[in-house]
């Protein structure tokens, strides 16, 4: 944060000193009491503190608040700023802070591939900028003043997630971070319990239009709900990825022992791009990755250079050795049917010729679309198919029926936890076999049975 002085806050947000020294200087922010974890951190809040010990260790506090104290009540090291109405005084401070920075701010949402392509933008930019992001999947409501905040007087560009929970989410983090850069990377089916509907979801990640006004605005030009996306009306600039029609075209994709190598077209001049991790949906997210950062101003050529030293993610189709002498592709990040239609095609690409298994738990933040969406996942697996599947949790097992009915020529499992899912592979799995295994990071069973299924030290001796 670029450290502003108390005096500076008073007139920023019409309040008043009430008690502390205005030319202590803020260095952080926040409006959660477990935000609280440094000194000289600026608390907005509608809640009176009655403890003051427990963030003693804090002091050099200052509060910005509706309440009225009584000036014994606040202790020595508490400065109080006094506002008729906290939420506006908040947003006031957000939107000046905001407006010190002339610098390009990306945002990213979709339903795959936005941490991926966010880490890709920051290494490809953090070799000759000075770069802040969100920290890995970090994009809730309640990390967005944290991570404008820490835009101070050296960054020169910014990249952030902004993720749909629901309605309203992509408007919320554009009100914080105003970016001249907005990014779709895909839009599938997810977090319907509070969108309700397939087009409300989509309409939702269409809020990114209205959050870049009349910046760049780049999207996937082959995903088909991307295209329901209505742009009649944005002002701004739209640079198309994708493999038909785009502005950044791919072509000649092919699979390496390291990752991926395609063909770049863009104005006229092909680029050979080699990168790190496998997958079609990869290419994807790096196509979105060099147009932000061609955006920005660097060369293509630099950024390719620097795109091939990228180091992907953990969790994300990572390739280790698994037990028996197998080859694990741990995709437990997160899971979507956008990202297990990805998966499943990584598998059958690296199982060619070997057994292929397939370890899928449940698919989560559905709501009363829980059942469908479970279904086309099962239609998904259908579509790709695999040699074994076995799915953990109740609702996972709605995708084995469902691929059992439309005539999965496979052995089908489905099982309520991970125990008898472990005893099974130990008895099935050996060096000729590449087993995927998918699931969400809130799961705590699948990431167990990922960590039993990897081979151990001793073993690799």
């Amino acid at each position: 944060m670029k450290p502003i002085p108390v005096s500076a806050v008073v007139e920023i947000i019409g309040g008043e000193l009430v008690k502390g020294s205005a030319e202590l200087l803020i260095e952080y922010g926040a409006y959660r009491l477990k935000q609280i974890k440094h000194k000289r951190t600026m608390f907005f809040t509608n809640t009176k503190i009655v403890n003051w010990q427990s963030v003693s260790a804090f002091f050099p506090l200052v509060i910005v608040t509706e309440w009225t104290y009584r000036l014994r009540e606040i202790p020595d090291g508490v400065t109080i700023v006094k506002v008729d109405d906290m939420t506006n005084a908040y947003w006031q401070f957000v939107e000046h802070y905001r407006s010190q920075f002339e610098i390009p701010i990306v945002a990213i949402t979709g339903t795959a591939g936005k941490t991926t392509t966010k880490e890709m933008v920051k290494h490809i930019l953090s070799s000759e900028y000075e770069v802040v992001a969100t920290h890995l999947s970090n994009n809730s409501r309640t990390e967005l003043l944290q991570n404008l905040l820490r835009i101070s007087e050296t960054t020169q560009a910014a990249i952030f997630e902004t993720a749909v929970g629901a309605p309203g989410d992509v408007l919320g983090a554009g009100r914080y971070f105003q970016p001249s850069i907005g990014v779709i990377t895909n839009i599938g089916s997810h977090h319907l319990n509070y969108c309700k509907t397939q087009e409300g979801y989509i309409e939702a990640k269409a809020e990114m239009l209205q959050v870049v006004g009349k910046g760049t605005l780049i999207i996937n030009a082959d995903d088909t709900n991307t295209k329901k996306v209505n742009l009649r009306g944005f002002q701004g600039k739209v640079i198309r990825i994708g493999k038909h029609n785009a502005d950044f075209l791919v072509s000649s994709i092919t699979y390496t022992e390291r990752g991926m190598r395609f063909i770049l077209h863009h104005e006229g001049k092909q680029y050979v791009v080699k990168m790190p991790g496998h997958g079609e949906h990869q290419v994807y997210n790096a196509l979105a990755a060099l147009a932000v950062v061609h955006e920005v101003g660097m060369p293509l050529a630099r950024a390719i250079a620097q795109l091939a030293t990228f180091r992907k993610l953990n969790k994300q189709l990572q390739i280790l050795k698994g037990i028996n002498g197998s080859m694990l592709i741990d995709d437990t990040w997160s899971i979507t049917t956008t990202s297990l239609d990805a998966a499943l095609h990584v598998l059958n690409k690296l199982g060619h010729g070997k057994k292929k298994i397939a370890v899928i738990g449940t698919i989560t933040d559905l709501g009363a679309w829980g059942y469908n969406i479970h279904k086309q996942a099962g239609e998904i697996i259908y579509k790709h198919g695999v040699d074994v599947l076995i799915t953990i949790g109740e609702h996972a097992s709605i995708m084995a029926s469902k691929a059992q009915q439309l005539g999965l020529d496979a052995e089908i499992y489905s099982f309520k936890n991970n125990m008898l899912a472990r005893r099974l592979l130990k008895k099935i799995v050996d060096h000729n076999t590449v087993i995927l295994i998918k699931g969400d990071m809130y799961s705590d069973a699948i990431h167990e049975l990922a960590a039993q299924l990897r081979r151990r030290r001793e073993e690799l001796a």
